[in-house]
């Protein structure tokens, strides 16, 4: 057997022998997800070759996927529980070699449940909405992913990631807080190497809050390189102290640094060309002006002014000087060892953030990501984590996957130049899935039929689900909840 098949075929048989409840048929439901082709729901997976068992399996393998002792242990105890298996994942992740550092993204995305009114602890969140003058948010929940960002071998690598971990987002707390939760689960272990070397995390302007950055700045192998919005007003470096006879209170910002301004900016202290080649094999210039030393305003607790950090600002032009994008991008590199991070590699590492969102894609579409219509909450966070356990079969899959073009994809440039390795996207690999499972052999027995199930007793009524409401943040006397229907 190949490397990868090894290793592929040890990943699983470690992930069967973690599961102590239900395990063969949460292995089948991972399986049926991998190799899934045409299921839109999460029961038409019992139709799937890879799934060994009746329909009502797959709500037992969701239900028992984690089983608390105590529900007053619940939250610690499902802690530990997803770090025990990131353990396991991270293990899949490769020692950098074009880079000098390890590279993690990290984003949240929603799950819609308007209709679900017996479904607890649902709010208002962010959605993407193509309607015009539609606002982007939606009912239901939100979850924070962790990833770590593989190194690409070229520019036509497929954009793949290894979920790490995975988290809803209560009401009573903020995306970033769900975020930077997970970054000091993800460092603090000492069986993964994560916490011991340099460690880049990328994210969108959602966390370029000064509260988040004041909680990942504490990790001094931590480097943070977020987007900012181009309307901010960040300070420049005191020169001095003016307080007279050191009375006073002590001079924290400079000169201001005003994104809207030019005239504020003054000289870059850096700057670089680089080339870049995008997909399309359309060759650009990317020009990168960094600013050294820059601060942001704090709060009481917490003193930014301690934490200074680069300000880059990105143009990417065409071959003919023509800006490619109407406004240019600005990041934001802070962290104690941000030096070591160069302006070009700090440029490339934000451009794979965008694999993140390729992921959410993929998993919405391909592996039912939100298509589990549950009243339990717990269950639903246990399906967005059975999903993430399947996308990293596909990603050590990948390897041993053969290229399965469509008859309408034959005729596509990778394809007819014969370019395998370049084109075994999360989707292609899905596709032979079925064959290197079957090739490899199930960790799984098979089912052993028990009779039929005598059922509900006769007069038993389980009665109707609790309503509950729908949750509002942002409101002058906290948070709102409107009754549910």
């Amino acid at each position: 057997m190949k490397p990868e098949g090894l290793q592929l075929s040890g990943f699983r048989e470690e992930l069967h022998q973690f599961f102590h409840y239900r395990a063969d048929a949460i292995m089948d439901l991972i399986d049926a997800l991998a190799c899934n082709g045409s299921a839109t729901s999460p029961v038409e997976l019992s139709l799937n070759s890879q799934f060994q068992r009746q329909y009502g399996s797959i709500y037992k393998a969701v239900d028992k996927f984690f089983v608390s002792s105590d529900p007053q242990k619940a939250e610690q105890e499902h802690s530990e529980h997803q770090q025990k298996l990131m353990r396991i994942v991270g293990k899949q992740c490769t020692e950098p070699v074009q880079r000098n550092f390890r590279l993690f993204g990290l984003d949240a995305s929603g799950q819609p449940r308007p209709f679900s009114h017996t479904l607890r602890d649902r709010g208002i969140h962010y959605h993407p909405n193509p309607a015009p003058g539609n606002k982007p948010v939606m009912v239901g929940h939100s979850y924070s992913v962790l990833t770590a960002l593989p190194e690409k071998k070229g520019r036509t690598s497929p954009p793949w990631v290894i979920p790490l971990l995975i988290r809803r987002v209560p009401t009573d707390k903020k995306a970033t807080e769900v975020g930077a939760a997970q970054i000091a689960d993800l460092l603090k272990e000492e069986i993964l190497p994560f916490g011991k070397d340099l460690s880049v995390l990328v994210g969108d302007s959602a966390y370029s809050a000064r509260g988040f950055l004041a909680k990942g700045v504490e990790h001094k192998n931590l480097v943070i390189l977020v987007r900012v919005r181009g309307n901010r007003t960040f300070y420049r470096m005191p020169e001095q102290d003016d307080s007279p006879s050191g009375k006073g209170h002590p001079v924290w910002y400079g000169t201001s640094f005003d994104m809207k301004a030019p005239p504020t900016w003054g000289d870059p202290d850096a700057t670089e060309v680089v080339s870049l080649t995008l997909r399309n094999g359309r060759v650009c210039q990317v020009e990168i002006e960094a600013w050294h030393n820059v601060l942001m305003r704090g709060e009481r607790d917490i003193p930014m002014h301690e934490h200074p950090f680069t300000l880059l600002r990105i143009r990417v032009k065409d071959s003919n000087g023509k800006a490619v994008f109407k406004r240019p991008l600005w990041l934001i590199i802070i962290g104690d060892r941000r030096q070591e991070i160069s302006l070009s590699d700090a440029y490339k590492a934000y451009r794979q953030r965008y694999d993140l969102e390729h992921f959410f894609r993929f998993g919405k579409r391909r592996l039912l990501m939100v298509s589990c219509q549950t009243p339990n909450v717990e269950r639903e966070e246990n399906w967005w984590e059975i999903v993430g356990l399947a996308y990293v079969q596909l990603y050590i899959g990948a390897p041993l996957a053969q290229n399965l073009p469509r008859p309408w994809e034959r005729y596509l440039p990778q394809v007819k130049e014969g370019k395998s390795e370049e084109v075994q996207s999360p989707s292609m690999v899905q596709r032979d899935m079925p064959r290197i499972i079957q090739e490899m052999g199930s960790p799984s027995s098979l089912p052993k039929l028990r009779g039929k199930s005598p059922g509900r007793a006769k007069g038993y009524s389980p009665g109707k689900r609790e309503r509950f409401p729908v949750v509002f943040k942002g409101t002058k006397s906290g948070q709102k909840q409107i009754r549910a229907p």
